[in-house]
């Protein structure tokens, strides 16, 4: 086996957390690995999953449950203060093994990494904190109605590959704070990512003197990832990735209606154009939320509307901006704006989808190309189509946008929402009364004005509708999905009223 560059960034070998303690994993064929997607030749991290730990990690959170959720919330919270410390002070280590193994530009990676440790903060602030605080009301005169908060128990977290950092510690951080116990299950494309986490967070833990157990993590691709979610002792699944995966995850669990499943998925989210948009405020925003992580967030901008009295001036300059687009590796010592996609297979997606609008009728306004070059580096594309439907369209995880023109708001927000999908959208205009009637009709959980739809607030929920997500919004709202409602009711007195048809004879 060729030397892994992960090695420099962990502190073993490759291997799953399980009650505290690494159990190194071998190496050798079929098993998962990671390369450089800028320098395909680089190893990044390889390892022959072991299903077996899943049970065993399932076990061990199982154990360490009510220990942890018997501590004091001030006990939680140091604990994930130790969290933030750790994260911080490895910044630099966690963003170049980032960069290295998802491929994305370093100063995307840094983002991503410095929002580990701010992600405690708004989890414990009070836009998340307030909605699992308990209180009380008053019955009546002698009894109390109190409103408590329980750990759902042992949640399995599966990461995604394109913030394999931020997004999975988004579920973890409200999961924890809340009383549960993780089983974490990182993305097969970046698994190095996840086990410098599972390092800093098993450290991290000790230091706070939180029981073994509290955090697992295992390695594997769909087969680990089925055992994990569909495993008897788990009590909650909080999953973010493609709209396949999620529908398999929500068929698996047909006979389970008490284990909570939250499910961000993905979305073909649409950006409105109308005449009275500021020109170089669209074109910004939209060739940014289009071409963002090179076309591989969520919420990136896959469809572009645009009103028919300003397509002759948007167009080319979205256009020509987005040829524009520097594209190179993510340390390079230019300002890139987009690094390579994640791996060969989805380079050739991306080229693949572009393809398929030609062969439909699209017309290709700028040309999407593999560069010259080691590493899966595409270019911008941009492909102007009649229409948008529900019937043909499709998530690309890409930098492909596409744009149609309509006449008027309503055509707009009919076009809008021809997807399944339901994440992000965004209007363009200095009508107000525009953006109050794309509000009310576009079917999306989060909605923008003059800004892209890629770069949510985590100040703010985050999730969105139909194959997108199953109302189960993240960010803001994440300790939602983390705890469960309790109702008690409390009688002070000592004289309860006898109902009629009730004899009570007490000697």
């Amino acid at each position: 086996m060729a030397d892994q560059a992960a090695s420099s960034f962990l502190a073993g070998p490759p291997a799953d957390f399980i009650n505290g303690s690494p159990r190194v994993l071998a190496q050798g064929a079929g098993g998962i690995e990671s390369r450089d997607p800028a320098d395909p030749d680089t190893l990044v991290y390889a390892a022959v999953p072991e299903p077996s730990h899943v049970a065993e990690a399932v076990a061990a959170a199982r154990h360490a449950l009510p220990a942890w959720s018997a501590t004091s919330l001030e006990e939680r919270v140091a604990v994930l203060r130790h969290w933030q410390e750790l994260t911080r002070a490895n910044v630099d280590r966690i963003a170049d093994l980032i960069m290295m193994e998802m491929g994305k530009v370093r100063s995307e990676c840094l983002f991503e990494a410095n929002a580990l440790g701010g992600k405690v903060d708004i989890t414990l602030g009070p836009e998340s904190l307030s909605r699992v605080t308990d209180y009380t009301v008053a019955v009546n005169d002698s009894r109390d109605g109190h409103c408590r908060f329980k750990p759902h128990g042992v949640m399995a977290v599966i990461g995604p590959f394109n913030f394999p950092a931020h997004l999975p510690n988004g579920h973890w951080v409200p999961a924890l704070l809340m009383g549960n116990t993780i089983v974490f299950k990182p993305s097969d494309k970046t698994p190095a990512t996840g086990q410098l986490l599972a390092e800093l967070m098993t450290e991290a833990l000790r230091a706070g003197g939180a029981p073994d157990g509290v955090f697992n993590m295992v390695q594997g691709g769909a087969e680990v990832s089925s055992n994990l979610v569909s495993h008897d002792g788990v009590d909650g699944v909080l999953f973010t990735g493609s709209w396949s995966v999620g529908r398999r995850i929500l068929e698996g669990n047909l006979d389970s209606p008490g284990r909570i499943v939250a499910l961000e998925l993905g979305g073909s989210n649409p950006a409105v154009v109308m005449p009275g948009a500021h020109l170089r405020q669209a074109v910004i925003e939209c060739v940014r939320a289009s071409f963002a992580t090179t076309g591989q967030r969520c919420t990136c901008t896959r469809r572009i509307i645009v009103h028919e009295s300003i397509a002759d001036r948007f167009i080319p300059a979205f256009c020509e901006t987005a040829s524009t687009l520097l594209v190179g590796p993510g340390n390079s010592p230019e300002p890139v704006f987009m690094g390579p996609l994640v791996t060969e297979a989805s380079a050739r997606d991306a080229l693949d989808f572009q393809s398929g609008l030609i062969k439909a009728g699209g017309s290709i306004l700028v040309q999407a190309t593999e560069l010259d070059r080691p590493g899966h580096f595409v270019t911008p594309g941009v492909v102007q189509v009649d229409r948008f439907s529900v019937e043909t369209d499709r998530e690309c995880f890409g930098p492909i946008a596409q744009v149609a023109v309509v006449p008027d708001l309503d055509s707009a927000i009919e076009q809008a929402n021809a997807t399944r999908y339901g994440l992000a959208a965004s209007i363009f205009t200095d009508d107000e009364s525009e953006y109050d009637a794309f509000f009310s009709g576009v079917r999306s959980g989060c909605i923008n004005w003059n800004t892209g739809t890629a770069g949510a607030s985590s100040k703010l929920p985050f999730g969105g509708l139909g194959h997108s997500g199953n109302h189960r919004p993240a960010a803001a709202f994440s300790v939602d999905y983390c705890a469960y409602p309790v109702a008690n009711m409390v009688e002070r007195g000592s004289d309860a009223a006898v109902p009629p048809g009730m004899r009570v004879e007490l000697s």
